[in-house]
């Protein structure tokens, strides 16, 4: 757009429209319907496209309108959102949501992708280190599209676990949110050891074989049926179970056992299947006269510690006279360290 130039009698001055002067006798400029008309409804278009109702007597609405159409030019507002109790996130808010959920489970709504001008970004962090449950949740049909190697389609919603939590979700457009980013990316189902025994951030649990509820875990339940270590109630050892065969699974549970790496066809440990529970060997030898590791039977009060004798690295003399024509029965472990079990819940 630009001033009138072309248009015959406007009067212009300099390019530009004048008032009138009665005292030196000029006229004022003209401005003709269809330039004005041109004008009113190019600014009216901004407005309107922002989604505002244009007002007569507002004088602000364009600078809104801009504010607001500038904000959807970039995927990423520098928006920042705090949020304390479930609600259902307005477009405008996309950008950093920052949540609590502190004092009661939380559900926080994503809006609806259909709605949203072109594609938007939420970073939903979780701040609070309660156990609250806290859940992001899509809108209507639309899906968060993670763990699709388990579910083509996704999920509806997620879990933040853990204060500093967080995911970096996009929109598409036709009704789906995209992962482009989370606090810790580690593969479902994948045990780690920790230094702690408070659960880190990041969707970490207890390995502890708890019931859980395939509706509020739906990801965890698909990893648990297609993982090939999936049994009875009563046969779960450390693998899953399928919980009560209709609404509960549980996960394995392995707190006070040693860990052992799967034969897989090596034929070490033959006929060995996944997450099966086999019980400790007793301890061989020859008889009770020759050096070895005694005294089983009272380790409390012996120990086993390290020393040397002959060349052993490791022996314990025997509790009672009685023990030494006895160098084996009972079961045996080597020297360790107990850490906290975690196991990758999303």
């Amino acid at each position: 757009m630009d001033y009138p130039k072309s248009v015959p009698s406007v009067g212009l001055v300099d390019g530009r429209f004048v008032d009138e002067n009665p005292v030196a006798g000029t006229p004022g400029s003209l401005i003709p319907a269809v330039w004005g008309n041109s004008v009113t409804e190019e600014l009216l278009s901004v407005i309107k496209a922002a989604g505002m109702t244009p007002a007569e007597g507002a004088n602000n609405q364009l600078l809104s309108a801009l504010q607001k159409l500038l904000s959807l030019a970039s995927p990423m507002s520098s928006r920042v959102t705090e949020v304390s109790t479930s609600k259902v996130l307005a477009p405008e808010e996309a950008g950093l949501v920052l949540i609590s959920a502190s004092t009661a489970d939380t559900t926080i709504n994503l809006p609806a992708v259909s709605t949203l001008s072109g594609i938007r970004d939420f970073i939903v962090r979780r701040v609070d280190n309660s156990s609250k449950r806290l859940v992001v949740q899509a809108s209507g049909n639309d899906r968060i599209r993670f763990h699709t190697h388990l579910s083509a389609n996704g999920y509806p919603f997620l879990a933040l676990i853990g204060a500093g939590d967080w995911w970096h979700l996009r929109s598409d457009g036709t009704g789906n949110w995209w992962p482009v980013g989370r606090f810790d990316a580690t593969p479902l189902g994948r045990i780690v050891f920790e230094t702690s025994t408070a659960a880190n951030p990041g969707g970490y649990g207890a390995l502890d074989g708890r019931e859980m509820l395939r509706s509020e875990w739906p990801w965890l339940w698909d990893h648990a049926v297609q993982s090939g270590m999936l049994r009875a109630e009563a046969a779960r050892a450390g693998g899953w179970s399928s919980g009560d065969g209709v609404k509960t699974f549980r996960g394995p549970e392995v707190r006070g056992e040693f860990i052992r790496v799967l034969d897989e066809q090596r034929n070490i440990d033959t006929a060995r299947v996944a997450g099966s529970w086999q019980s400790g060997t007793n301890i061989t030898g020859d008889n009770g006269n020759a050096p070895a590791v005694q005294g089983i039977g009272d380790l409390a009060t012996v120990g086993v510690d390290p020393t040397s004798f002959a060349g052993l690295s490791y022996w314990s003399a025997a509790a009672f006279a009685e023990n030494l024509v006895s160098g084996y029965w009972g079961m045996t472990r080597p020297r360790n360290v107990a850490y906290p079990a975690r196991i990758k819940l999303i």
